[in-house]
């Protein structure tokens, strides 16, 4: 057998070197003969015996040599073998389909294995796939649990073949085995996991309503009131082990180890609703506001992260905690109407910075959101009578005119008293931006819904007026932002600022309309989120001429209009008893949206309904109005399909959806609230 070995390469020059040699000493015995013949005669016998035992080795050698390499050999090949068996590292060989046809002693072990009755590897380990063993090149890493242990599976592709040739076919032919190796994780992330519940978590507490509480109760109770208060807030953040700092009488500071928030979070931070049961005659409930940040790179950055959660808590009303961890945000709580606060302070100042803003401009630019209502095209309105108060060029930029809006424009339109170019487009907008141009936004907080989202980009000084409740999207580079969700409608906060930005400031008379329909729409003629503020600007805008016969007339609907909404009605679905879903047609109809939301404040009407959504396509979406009066919060509701809005009025764009998905999504949704306690049926 070891006769018949033939030898290659590297080693076959190896064993021929002493014959190569050989040569070399012949020729050096002639050159000396030629030289000397004495001299070549002493040497001939020198050269012969070299030539002899070269001849040996090569000849008689050379079998011994191949027959302990070959030994070598077999013994290597045994001691791979046992290497592999015994290999401490979990070892499998698998053919493409995921069937184990060898597992060393340490895989056999790992996976209670038992030799010769093997099974599949999809079978074992679920969450490996077929495309994972599909892979030709590149080692496919699958993380997977065996047992009460983590691993990290490691798939390789290798080909079993006796030359190049063979090699190529193989992989041509995709006949190849799979090495598959189990790297145990158990401790290293357990450990990782000890780290990240280690971290020490930034949080703020606001109480909402302290002042207004307080003035709710007698005045020798108002330190027993504050006292329970903080008996409760501390003893909250006692039982997780954090510490609670007050700043200010109505704020706190805390930090807790992270591994508390997932508690405070199944819980739904008990706190929001404990406080509320503090009552020692005070006629309103306290409510508080939650700020927690982490998972930042540096304690500093989880308290920045802290801040933008309890402005966002505070922006959508309050009563609720927002949890900010890196990118994502999360909302808990946010279920009751906040409470409308009396002072007007906060409306002075920002009337104030407005002012101080707009003397620095040449140039006002004023936009609302896509598909105008009344609400932002009264407000833009105001916010123009501001700009001209102060001899500022001024532009109402609107893209498309509603039929809601369309009445009201119309007596904008070819009106001596207001210029040609007082209404323009996004695209002429931009054409006059300049360094001397201010952006006011109003009835809307959101880039992607802004009637010209490109002029955020472009200029540099925007100014922010908004009543809906904040959602994660906001216009972050604002440089001035005056959102308030108790507020009735944008129109109404116009109407405030109008009445502290100057003291001889000349309202027209269809201005106060204007002003005064955003009011009326947005309030459904006054009977949903109505406040004492509310009818004080109401008042405000009477008086300024705002005529009530004048506006209702303006807002009549059509008889498609009207029966479009009718039939709406009409095919009414009421789900879980509390719910009720309609469809309002779109065709033949101008501004459909206005309809459906009309139909949702219709519907409020029927007895044992909490909250109503009606759904029309148009545009290619899928738009649903929601409507409540107290027991549901729709705005959670619309945030978990993309929307937004106030806690009694919200609404959501649905794309690429038919209207009865969109029915089968929104029913998803309120039953997943309902089983995680967010909305009660």
């Amino acid at each position: 057998m070891k006769e018949n070995i033939k030898v290659h390469g590297q080693l076959r020059g190896y064993l021929s070197w002493p014959l190569l040699l050989s040569l070399f000493m012949i020729c050096a015995n002639i050159a000396a003969g030629c030289v000397s013949h004495i001299g070549g005669l002493i040497m001939l016998p020198f050269t012969i015996g070299y030539l002899g035992i070269a001849m040996w080795i090569f000849f008689y050698s050379k079998k011994r040599i191949l027959g302990g390499l070959v030994d070598f050999s077999a013994e290597y090949a045994w001691i791979q073998k046992q290497l592999l068996t015994g290999l401490a590292l979990p070892y499998a060989l698998a053919d493409e389909d995921g069937r184990i046809v060898w597992a060393n002693d340490e895989f056999q072990a790992v996976t209670a294995l038992e030799k010769g009755n093997w099974k599949n590897l999809l079978s074992m380990f679920p969450e490996a796939t077929k495309d994972d063993l599909a892979t030709d090149e590149d080692p496919v890493k699958v993380h997977t649990v065996f047992g009460e242990r983590r691993f990290r599976m490691e798939i390789q592709p290798i080909y079993v073949s006796s030359s190049e040739q063979e090699e190529i076919q193989a992989v041509i032919s995709r006949q190849k085995l799979l090495a598959v190796y189990l790297f145990d994780e158990t401790e290293i992330l357990r450990y990782r996991q000890q780290i990240t519940d280690e971290k020490m978590v930034a949080g703020i507490i606001y109480l909402d309503n302290y002042d207004e509480a307080l003035e709710s109760v007698e005045e020798v109770r108002r330190s027993l009131l504050t006292a329970l208060i903080d008996r409760k807030i501390n003893k909250y953040i006692g039982a997780v082990d954090g510490i609670l700092k007050s700043i200010e009488k109505d704020k706190y500071f805390f930090a807790v180890k992270q591994k508390y928030i997932e508690q405070m979070q199944e819980e739904r931070f008990s706190i929001l609703e404990d406080v509320k049961t503090v009552n020692i005659g005070n006629e309103m409930a306290v409510t508080l506001s939650i700020g927690i940040g982490m998972n930042g790179d540096s304690y500093a950055q989880n308290y920045d992260s802290a801040r933008v959660a309890i402005d966002m808590a505070l922006g959508r009303g309050g009563d609720q905690a927002v949890v900010k961890d890196g990118s994502r945000i999360q909302y808990y709580g946010g279920k009751s109407q906040q409470q409308e606060k009396s002072t007007r302070v906060k409306a002075r100042v920002k009337a104030h910075a407005m002012r101080e803003l707009m003397e620095t401009k040449d140039r006002i630019l004023i936009m609302g959101h896509k598909l105008s209502d009344s609400d932002a095209f009264g407000s833009a309105i105001g916010i123009y009578r501001i700009a001209t108060a102060l001899n500022k060029k001024a532009h109402v930029v609107i893209n498309e005119v509603t039929t809601s809006v369309q009445p009201m424009m119309a007596r904008f339109l070819d009106n001596p008293d207001y210029p040609e170019d007082l209404f323009l487009t996004g695209a002429q907008a931009a054409e006059l931006v300049d360094s001397n141009t201010m952006l006011v936004v109003v009835d809307v907080n959101r880039p992607s819904i802004t009637d010209a989202p490109e002029l955020l980009k472009l200029v540099k000084t925007i100014v922010v007026m908004d009543h809906h409740r904040q959602s994660s999207e906001v216009i972050s580079n604002a440089v001035l932002s005056y959102v308030e969700p108790y507020a009735s409608s944008a129109c109404e906060m116009v109407a405030e600022i109008l009445q502290y930005f100057s003291d001889d400031i000349r309202i027209y008379n269809i201005e106060a309309d204007a002003l005064y329909s955003g009011i009326i729409i947005d309030t459904n003629n006054f009977t949903s989120k109505t406040g004492v503020r509310t009818f004080e600007a109401a008042a405000f805008l009477r008086r300024c001429g705002a005529d009530v016969t004048r506006v209702r007339k303006m807002f009549r609907d059509d008889v498609k209009s009207y029966r479009a909404k009718a039939e709406a009605i009409r095919h009414v679905e009421t789900y879980r008893g509390s719910f009720a879903l309609a469809v309002c047609p779109s065709e033949g109809i101008d501004s459909p949206t206005v309809v459906a939301s009309q139909a949702a404040n219709e519907l409020l009407n029927v007895d044992s309904i909490k909250a109503t959504f009606v759904l029309t396509d148009y545009q290619n979406k899928i738009f649903i109005s929601a409507r409540a009066i107290d027991e549901v919060n729709v705005q959670l509701i619309m945030e978990r399909l993309g929307g937004g809005g106030h806690i009694n009025m919200a609404g959501a764009q649905l794309t690429g959806v038919t209207v009865e998905e969109a029915i089968a999504t929104l029913k998803d949704t309120i039953d997943q609230m309902i089983k995680e306690g967010d909305i009660e049926a």
